[in-house]
């Protein structure tokens, strides 16, 4: 057997050249991917043969082993087994931001279940998958051969979509790795838009646009001065958590940090729990379904849930870093670490190469068309000529020849001429070929000017980006915080208790223990709640629990934000510290509503003294500054008085002074700004007010006069009304009641009520103690005042 000449080499240098042509295989051909559509060869190669299958995001769906059996046979040199887990990758909605294929079956799960076998599950491209290999039939991309030089594949997808960031990779080569976080497809697209109007741009603009990664576990992010590191040098890491919720006697996790095993998480808190380095839990349960993730903690009596939750952000995955590493081949051909501006630039680079060579063949096809109607349109002209030519010819290649020498046509133009059906000799025919022709010179010209100008590259290149936002963006699962993560907090060492808040008109707040105030029957005289002075009364009294998030909002339409367990507890005399204390106040600017934060809320509704009334996004005052927002743009002599959590269909009802009541749906009010001023909510008589905003959550509405008299009315007496008109009477008002001042809707889970006086005296009465009443009767007196004191205000216990 002949093998060959055998020659001589230093084993030392031919080790290196070996390892170093093995480590170049496995960075350009498995684990980098490539920067211009993101993906690494085999991911590549499996869309490539859906695409061959014909498995669009409408067709049937097609057995996985189908799919990794050609894979395997006509692109990837290694067997279907490689590449199933690759398939499967690409289909898992908790590892892919936007999945690139549409799977059935079972294809694994966050608790690290391996997904069936490839035999039992059947796979399909989604829609974003089909952006990926858009325009690639028309010369847009390079094309090589395959490994045993059988067919061509391509060399990189033309993809409409930074799928490099879209849906970031993970990969380990010899000697390097990469490792980048997925985003939002919205704020990709409009960060790609503004750098091509701004090529100048820097990171931090761009970071105006995208926020920071965008995980499909959600989460959150934390310390933005960290993401602008790791965006501008290419390296980093940020720290991540999952979502939980601290309640009384539990913890309800329904988010976890990305890359994050869900069973491995429980199993490291069992463990915990069992070694004694987590105590106060008493039992973990996994209960999640289709509807979402939720793994609920129990923990013991007397367990305050915040040390628990940050004890678990430190000891377990709860909360992890993910560390940037944006590695990527530039051209299919070099491993760089890039900037997230320069990520941007090369997919921007790439869509530019991509349009220009799809209008060089839109381009060469038109005029190859056009070259036929032009001598179709001429064989038109000379029909009765061409027609006997024909017939004298011999044979079609005779013809043809004939043609050529007559008429000069090209070999095209005759061989089109021949296979012309009579039917176009019809009027209308020649009419569509005269049409035609026009179409193909005006799409050369488009064409033309295309390609020979770089801002209409550009222009095209985000007009067709536009359109694929449109079609695909969503909302971001992931929220950034720009401060950092702080490991332990002054709530921590505070108990979730429920607590009494009370604020007057002059400006000072109190938190105290509802327990110290006893019930009374109806009629009571109460006791001494606050010491006031001069004219100061108290006007807003609610209860909450120490944790919660407090929203103030103020005469002047401006909102600010403190926890619960920020205002000191006084006794029950006290009057309380200056709110100027806590929030940045204007001079005569004074806090008229006091609302508990509700995630569960879509809006905030808010009322003013003339009645108007707004409705605002919840969300529009998730971040607010410790100098407070504007929240409403009130007009000249009115001011902000209420503001209420509000949920889409539920109903609401305004009280005026005059005893005039309206009821009405929130769909009545449009969705507003922070900063718009409101519509009317009701019609107010002159020298009339509001005096209660509130939700109709409840089948009694109960009011209440300033000299102590009140009733419950059934809410079937009020009408359901449109938004803006006078509304009906809800109280008979004497010289004896005085003017409505308060009032409240009244449910079955309200038991306990408390009063509160102008000059600071305290009732707490049974609901069920009020007699219930029609609209127009006068009351009972429910509060019996001293001499000169008025009714301020009345709210749930």
């Amino acid at each position: 057997m002949n093998i060959g000449k055998i020659e001589k080499r230093d084993i030392v240098e031919e080790m290196e050249s070996a390892y170093l042509e093995y480590a170049m295989s496995v960075i350009m051909s498995r684990a980098i991917p490539d920067a211009r559509d993101g993906l690494k060869p085999v991911q590549r190669r499996i869309l490539k043969t859906l695409h061959d299958l014909g498995l669009t995001s409408g067709a049937r769906f097609r057995k996985s082993a189908k799919i990794c059996g050609d894979v395997s046979g006509n692109y990837h040199p290694h067997g279907e087994a490689i590449v199933y887990p690759s398939l499967a990758l690409l289909a898992q909605d908790f590892k892919m931001r936007y999945p690139l294929v549409d799977g059935q079956g079972n294809w694994g799960s966050i608790d690290g279940d391996a997904p069936a076998a490839m035999r039992y599950t059947e796979a399909r491209m989604t829609k974003i998958a089909e952006e990926m290999l858009c325009d690639i039939d028309q010369e847009t991309v390079d094309w090589r051969l395959n490994y045993d030089n059988s067919r061509e594949e391509p060399s990189v997808l033309p993809s409409r979509l930074p799928q490099l960031l879209l849906n970031g990779t993970m990969g380990i080569a010899v000697g390097m790795a990469t490792n980048i976080p997925p985003h939002n497809l919205g704020e990709l697209i409009s960060a790609l838009v503004y750098l091509i109007a701004h090529p100048d741009c820097g990171i931090a603009d761009l970071m105006e646009l995208i926020g920071g990664p965008d995980f499909p576990t959600g989460g959150a992010i934390y310390d933005q001065k960290a993401l602008l590191e790791a965006y501008t040098t290419g390296r980093g890491g940020v720290t991540t958590r999952g979502k939980a919720s601290a309640e009384e006697g539990k913890i309800i996790i329904t988010e976890i940090p990305y890359q994050v095993n869900k069973a491995m998480l429980i199993e490291r808190i069992a463990k915990l729990v069992k070694d004694k380095k987590l105590s106060g839990i008493k039992d973990v349960r996994d209960e999640s379904d289709r509807k979402g993730m939720r793994v609920v903690i129990e923990l013991r009596r007397d367990t305050v849930p915040q040390k628990i939750l940050n004890k678990l952000y430190s000891l377990t995955d709860l909360q992890k870093r993910f560390n940037f590493n944006m590695l990527a081949l530039v051209d299919g051909i070099q491993p760089k670490i890039l900037s997230l501006k320069e990520l941007l630039n090369e997919f921007v680079k790439h869509r530019q190469e991509v349009v220009r060579r799809r209008s060089q063949f839109e381009l060469k096809l038109a005029r190859e068309r056009l070259h036929i109607l032009e001598g179709l349109n001429q064989a038109l002209d000379n029909i009765d000529e061409i027609i006997v030519l024909i017939k004298k010819s011999v044979n079609r290649g005779e013809a043809k020849e004939n043609l050529i020498k007559k008429f000069a046509f090209s070999e095209k133009q005759a061989e089109a001429i021949l296979e012309m059906r009579l039917q176009s000799l019809a009027s209308l025919e020649r009419s569509k070929i005269k049409t035609e022709r026009e179409e193909k010179i005006a799409l050369m010209a488009y064409l033309e000017g295309l390609l020979s100008s770089a801002p209409k590259m550009n222009n095209k290149i985000v007009e067709e980006l536009e359109a694929t936002k449109l079609k695909h963006a969503d909302e971001r699962r992931t929220k950034i915080y720009k401060g950092s993560v702080s490991k332990f907090s002054e709530e921590d060492l505070v108990p979730n208790e429920e607590a009494i808040i009370t604020a007057t008109l002059g400006g000072y707040i109190k938190r105290i223990n509802p327990k110290i105030y006893r019930v009374q029957n109806r009629g009571g005289k109460g006791i001494v709640g606050i010491s006031t002075r001069g004219d100061d009364i108290i006007n807003q009294l609610l209860t909450a629990n120490t944790h919660d998030r407090l929203l103030f909002f103020t005469s002047l339409g401006r909102i600010f934000e403190i926890k619960a367990y920020e205002i000191p507890e006084g006794t029950r005399t006290a009057r309380g510290q200056a709110l100027v204390n806590f929030l940045e106040l204007e001079q005569g600017e004074k806090v008229t509503a006091i609302v508990k934060s509700d995630s569960q809320a879509d809006f905030l509704a808010m009322a003013t003294k003339n009645g108007i009334i707004k409705k605002t996004r919840r969300d529009a005052f998730d971040n607010i500054r410790r100098s407070g927002l504007k929240a409403m743009n009130l007009r000249s002599g009115d001011e902000l008085r209420w503001t209420l959590a509000v949920k889409k269909g539920e109903e609401l009802t305004l009280v005026s002074a005059q005893g005039q009541a309206i009821r009405f749906q929130e769909s009545e009010i449009r969705s507003m700004s922070r900063t718009a001023r409101g519509v009317r909510g009701i019609n107010l008589k002159k020298g009339d007010e509001l005096v209660l905003m509130d939700l109709i959550q409840g089948a009694e509405l109960l009011v209440i006069s300033e000299n102590g008299y009140g009733k419950k009315s059934d809410l079937k007496e009020y009408k359901l009304q449109k938004r803006g008109g006078r509304g009906i009477k809800t109280m008979n008002l004497n010289s004896k009641t005085g003017r409505l001042v308060s009032g409240m809707v009244l449910s079955s889970e309200i038991q306990e009520l408390v009063a509160t006086s102008a000059k600071g005296q305290i009732i707490r009465i049974k609901a069920s103690s009020i007699s219930k009443m029609g609209r127009a009767t006068q009351g009972v007196r429910i509060m019996r005042l001293d001499k000169g004191d008025k009714v301020a205000s009345v709210s749930e216990v």
